[in-house]
């Protein structure tokens, strides 16, 4: 059975009824229809979000038209699988419970999250140089973000401003127009940096670590300011990544990137 989705607020959003039915072995729309109903009601009891967070979105029914049907995304998905007792819905529990797991055992010993990174990028193909330079850009982007944090910075999309400025400002281009530019969907949800090149990565890093030790400095609190620390530590970046390009003849900003990745091709 097909599951339906939709791209909505951007990111993707999944047919509960399909879910329901798929978990419940239940082919008769109806009935999975009905089933939802009653579980539904008892997560609202329960005072679940998961039921609160569903859109009513219109997806492409059986008879070919488009229907209204509660759709959810990733997250209260799996928070309603969690509530469906079926063999189906077992394996996904136990791989939430290991989930949960590993994120308490790196919260307690953060080098254990660092060497479960390092084992997934191992795993996709990545190269080893190419994973030692994420992990630390990781770490110089936390160290930025922790910064923030402290002066007041809480809105996602306060971040995605400061973050967008210092790419600006590195790279000529926002992290949108970075993506396009590499040929990256938006809704593939992926992240920018686990596409960039060696030197990409190098440079985004000197662009953030240069904002966060320019904030310190100031001791920026106002959000303007944090913007215009953001746009100094970009353009420190673009100065050296414009040097290395004068002497190379090469642009830094590559199309090349990781999305079709095997082994017999890696970008370097």
């Amino acid at each position: 059975m097909k599951i339906k989705r939709q791209w909505h607020d951007n990111e993707w959003y999944y047919s509960v009824i399909d879910i329901v039915a798929v978990l419940t072995e239940q082919e008769d729309y109806l009935k999975s229809r009905k089933y939802w109903n009653k579980l539904s009601q008892r997560l609202r009891e329960e005072g679940s979000e998961a039921v609160t967070n569903c859109h009513q979105l219109k997806l492409l029914a059986e008879d070919g038209k488009l229907r209204e049907t509660d759709c959810a995304n990733l997250k209260s998905i799996f928070r309603i699988i969690q509530s469906v007792p079926s063999k189906r819905a077992e394996p996904f529990k136990k791989w939430l419970a290991q989930l949960g797991q590993e994120r308490i055992e790196e919260i307690e010993n953060p080098e254990i999250g660092q060497d479960r990174i390092k084992s997934y990028y191992e795993m996709k193909g990545y190269p080893k140089d190419w994973i030692d330079k994420r992990l630390r850009g990781i770490a110089v982007r936390q160290e930025l973000t922790e910064e923030w944090k402290n002066r007041g910075v809480e809105d996602k999309k306060d971040f995605a401003i400061l973050t967008n400025e210092i790419s600006k400002a590195t790279f000529g281009l926002d992290v949108d127009q970075h993506k396009k530019f590499k040929s990256i969907s938006e809704k593939s949800k992926a992240n920018l940096r686990d596409h960039m090149t060696d030197l990409e990565l190098i440079f985004n890093m000197l662009g953030e670590k240069a904002t966060t030790e320019i904030t310190k400095v100031n001791n920026s609190k106002e959000f303007d300011e944090l913007k215009k620390n953001a746009n100094k530590g970009g353009n420190i970046a673009s100065n050296a990544r414009i040097a290395l390009e004068k002497e190379t003849g090469k642009k830094v900003v590559s199309k090349e990137n990781y999305l079709n990745l095997d082994k017999s091709k890696k970008i370097k």
